[in-house]
C-alpha cells in the first residue's frame, strides 16, 4: 500500500495545462501567454497567483515550468531572510527557468527591495564585506520567470505587485469540478465507489481540491477498516460524520467561529482579534482558512465595524438571533484592526 500511496501523492497534481480541471479563465490566459513566449523564444513574464489556500497555486507554478520546458526552483517568503539567501537562488538560475516563491507577501523588506532590479533588469547589486571594506558588485542574471503565490494579496506592497506582468486570482471550484478531481484521484487509488458518492464528498469540500482529496483519503481509510473498501452511502456518511463535516462542508472550527460570533458577540459586529482570542486561534488561521468560505456562502458579512453573522448561518446552525441592546455588543474590542 505504501507504493500505491506514494504513487497517489506524486501523481495527484497535473503536469500540464490540459490535465488541469477548473480555473478555466486562468488556464486560457496562461496558455496564450506561454504559447506567445515560446514563439518568441523568450522567458514568460512574471506571474502572481493569489487566492485562498488549497486552490492550486503551487500546482499551477509547476505546470507553468513544465509547459515552458524549464526547471523550477522553489522557496518561500519566510525562508528568504536576507539578500544572500536570494542571491544563492538567483545565481543558479539558467535562462528561462522558473523561480517559485510561495507566500511571497511574507518577504522581508530588504529581500523584497533586493529582488526589484532582478525582476525588472535581471541584475542585482550585491554588497560583500562590511564597514570600510564593503563593496558593491553588479551581478548580471540570466532572464528568468518569477512565479509568486500568496493567500493575502492585500499584504503585498504596491512596488512588488506592480512588477508582475500577470496577476491571476484563483476562484473556488464548483462541485462538478471537484467531482472530476475526485474521480481522477479515486482512479489512481483503484478505489471502487457507488454512484453519487464522489459528488457527496465534493459537495462538502468547501470548493477546495486540497480538502476534497483529504476527505477522500479519510473516507477510504474508513471504508477499508469498517467496510469492504467500497465507498457506499453508509460508509461515506459515517466517515464524514466522524470527521465532523456537515452537509455544507463546515467543520468544527467553522461552527465554533459562528457560534462565538452569535453567543459571545450577539451576532456581531465583532473584531477578528476578539473572535480569535475567544476561540484561542491565530488571527491568520481565521482570515485564511475559515472566513473565505463563510463569506463565499453568505454566512458572514465583513463591515467597517467587524464581522456579522447572517440569517442563513443562524438557520443552518439552528440558532436564534440574540436580542441586542445598546452597549450589548462587544465589537468595540480591537475595532482598530478591522479591514486592515
Amino acid at each position: 500500500m505504501n507504493d500505491v500511496e506514494e504513487s497517489f501523492n506524486t501523481s495527484l497534481r497535473p503536469k500540464h495545462l490540459d490535465e488541469c480541471i477548473g480555473q478555466v479563465n486562468v488556464r486560457e490566459k496562461l496558455a496564450i501567454a506561454i504559447a506567445a513566449a515560446r514563439k518568441r523564444a523568450e522567458p514568460l513574464d512574471h506571474v502572481l497567483f493569489y487566492g485562498p489556500p488549497g486552490l492550486g497555486k503551487t500546482t499551477l507554478a509547476n505546470v507553468v515550468a513544465n509547459e515552458l520546458g524549464s526547471r523550477i526552483r522553489c522557496s518561500s517568503g519566510p525562508a528568504l531572510v536576507k539578500a544572500g539567501d536570494v542571491m544563492g537562488l538567483l545565481s543558479n538560475i539558467n535562462t528561462g527557468d522558473v523561480l517559485f516563491i510561495d507566500e511571497i507577501h511574507r518577504l522581508s523588506t530588504p529581500v523584497e527591495e533586493f529582488i526589484y532590479p532582478a525582476m525588472e533588469e535581471f541584475k542585482v547589486d550585491f554588497t560583500v564585506d562590511s564597514g570600510l571594506h564593503a563593496k558593491t558588485i553588479n551581478f548580471p542574471l540570466k532572464r528568468f520567470t518569477l512565479v509568486g503565490a500568496t493567500t493575502r494579496a492585500g499584504l503585498l506592497s504596491a512596488p512588488l505587485r506592480s512588477r508582475f506582468g500577470m496577476l491571476y486570482h484563483l476562484e473556488f471550484y464548483s462541485p462538478a469540478e471537484l467531482t472530476q478531481i475526485l474521480a481522477r484521484s479515486a482512479d489512481l487509488l483503484g478505489l471502487p465507489c457507488d454512484d453519487g458518492m464522489l459528488e457527496r464528498i465534493a459537495s462538502r469540500s468547501r470548493g477546495t481540491p486540497r480538502i476534497a482529496n483529504r476527505l477522500l483519503k479519510r473516507v477510504r481509510d474508513y471504508a477499508q477498516v469498517k467496510g469492504s473498501g467500497r465507498l457506499s452511502p453508509d460508509i461515506v456518511e459515517n466517515a464524514l460524520k466522524m470527521e465532523q463535516i456537515d452537509p455544507l462542508g463546515l467543520d468544527e472550527l467553522d461552527r465554533a467561529f459562528l457560534r462565538a460570533l452569535t453567543t459571545v458577540y450577539n451576532g456581531g459586529p465583532a473584531g477578528i482579534e476578539a473572535i480569535a482570542a475567544t476561540l484561542g486561534e491565530e488571527r491568520d488561521t481565521l482570515e485564511d482558512v475559515v472566513e473565505p468560505y463563510l463569506l463565499q456562502i453568505g454566512f458572514v458579512r465583513r463591515t467597517k465595524r467587524g464581522r456579522e453573522i447572517t440569517d442563513l448561518a443562524l438557520k443552518h446552525l439552528d440558532l436564534k438571533r440574540p436580542n441586542t441592546t445598546p452597549g450589548a455588543s462587544q465589537s468595540g474590542l480591537f475595532e482598530e484592526d478591522e479591514e486592515s
